[in-house]
């Protein structure tokens, strides 16, 4: 069976009181797919809604399980992102979190700004307000050229739901979001537990194939077989596919929130590692990715005004958070999803954070020195550099048709987006954000005419050699150890 379109899978974040969950439940009781019995009977982390005949899944657990633990394991969950803002507020902390899981994901945006039912507030004051708020954020937004789009809504009233509901259907559309029923399942854990008469059971988001009662499936690196299964609503059913949220009970553990289907076992770290070099020697990492807090804004600015001298040839310092104030559970969230590392400068570690580091194997690291702070940050640099960890990307290009060529290889036909290819550079193939292989160009056609390299706008054929197995959808990266 070919791929079909397929329920977009929808997340909603935001900052804590902006109505995430108001809004969430609004859809849930004015639009929820009831198939053919009454409404949501059990809470099972996600469900489906109807609008114009068509599904759209929304993911109902905290956005970090969207977008940390999920992402921090390699596992794209939703297909898109609505973001949550209160007219009378603004970008608040966590607006600025969740814009930075919303980029580092590089999935489609919606911007819901809410609360337009609030009496005394000048709606066109604010709404301009916000949208600088979020220009600033680098939100490019569909009004500056951008391609995110800004909509005013009330979940209390229902005001303007409707509309957000037919964007994500538009921008579903836009992103082609399609599977295969035919494939065998691949999904993610959105939430488990151990039941004292069921035994472990956990939420299944099938992001393709199908995933089938009877089925012998792998999560964590343990095998099990699927006894039973229920749809969002509680009903038993035999098969769930593409987008499509299952209950499943018959597992021999309870797996962990995030855990994909197929996968291995993840090996634990024997103990958390105590240095920012040997942290980074383990990893693949192009760019230091920090997050930093401070006791004061002033201090702030003067340690990033201090490592930006490791980025004058390039980006090799990346801020992926800063901030005043002591290092809480939000900062170690947002760092396990991103792989980056907590840099703390006259503040203390609240307890519950230094716990979750633990768990998450984030590394943190707390100075009263300036010049201690960058005399490790140097080393770790110079370790990178070292080691040829430091990569720089020269161009980017979608994989949008194949066609055969001779008795075994394929063409890749390719739409350039970034910089430059050229033949003779490094090539890899990935897909999902995942690497699936490293190859150099043996031919680089643009209109059959053969072509030393292609520029950013322009189409290609691109030959292989040695011969990798893409697919409609990879992207092709050119690159160079620096």
């Amino acid at each position: 069976m070919a791929e079909q379109t397929r329920p977009p899978i929808v997340t909603i974040l935001g900052h804590v009181d902006h109505g995430k969950t108001t809004l969430l439940d609004f859809i849930r009781k004015s639009s929820v797919a009831t198939k053919e019995h009454g409404g949501i009977t059990q809470h099972i982390g996600a469900y489906q809604v109807s609008h114009s005949g068509k599904l759209i899944t929304f993911i109902d657990t905290p956005g970090h399980a969207a977008f940390e633990k999920m992402r921090s394991r390699g596992a794209k969950v939703a297909d898109m992102a609505v973001l949550v803002v209160a007219i009378d507020d603004g970008i608040m902390p966590q607006t600025v979190e969740a814009i930075k899981h919303i980029q580092e994901a590089k999935v489609p945006l919606i911007v819901a700004v809410n609360k337009i039912d609030l009496a005394g507030t000048d709606k066109n004051v604010q709404l301009a307000k916000i949208k600088k708020q979020l220009s600033d954020k680098q939100v490019n937004l569909e009004e500056y050229g951008g391609d995110v789009p800004v909509l005013p809504i009330s979940a209390k009233t229902g005001e303007g739901v409707d509309k957000l509901l037919e964007m994500i259907l538009l921008v579903a559309e836009m992103h082609e979001t399609k599977g295969d029923p035919a494939l065998p399942s691949a999904g993610v854990i959105i939430e488990s537990s151990l039941d004292k008469f069921k035994g472990p059971i956990a939420t299944i988001l099938v992001r393709n194939g199908t995933l089938k009662k009877g089925d012998q499936i792998t999560v964590g690196g343990v095998n099990s077989k699927v006894r039973g299964m229920f749809d969002f609503s509680g009903k038993p059913v035999d098969s769930g596919g593409p987008s499509t949220p299952v209950e499943v009970l018959g597992l021999e553990t309870v797996p962990v929130v995030g855990a994909v289907l197929g996968e291995l076992a993840e090996v634990k770290e024997a103990e958390v590692v105590q240095s920012l070099v040997e942290r980074l020697k383990q990893g693949d990492t192009k760019t230091l990715k920090v997050i930093i807090k401070a006791d004061k804004q002033g201090s702030l600015e003067a340690i990033q005004t201090s490592l930006e001298k490791f980025n004058t040839e390039r980006k090799i310092v990346d801020y992926i958070f800063t901030g005043t104030g002591d290092i809480g559970e939000e900062n170690i969230k947002l760092a396990a999803s991103v792989g980056a590392i907590v840099i703390g400068f006259n503040v203390k570690v609240a307890p519950t954070a230094q716990k979750l580091a633990e768990n998450e194997h984030v590394l943190i690291r707390t100075y009263n020195i300036i010049y201690e702070l960058l005399e490790d940050v140097e080393e770790v640099v110079k370790t990178l550099v070292e080691v040829g960890q430091l990569e720089e990307v020269l161009g980017k290009a979608n994989i949008i048709a194949e066609f055969p060529h001779g008795k075994s290889e394929k063409i890749a036909g390719c739409r350039m987006t970034e910089g430059i290819i050229a033949k003779g550079q490094k090539i890899r193939v990935v897909r999902e954000g995942q690497n699936i292989g490293e190859t150099r160009l043996k031919s680089l056609k643009k209109v059959k005419e053969e072509v030393n390299k292609v520029e950013k706008g322009n189409d290609c054929g691109m030959l292989f050699d040695p011969p990798i197995d893409f697919a409609i959808g990879d992207t092709v990266e050119s690159f160079r150890v620096i």
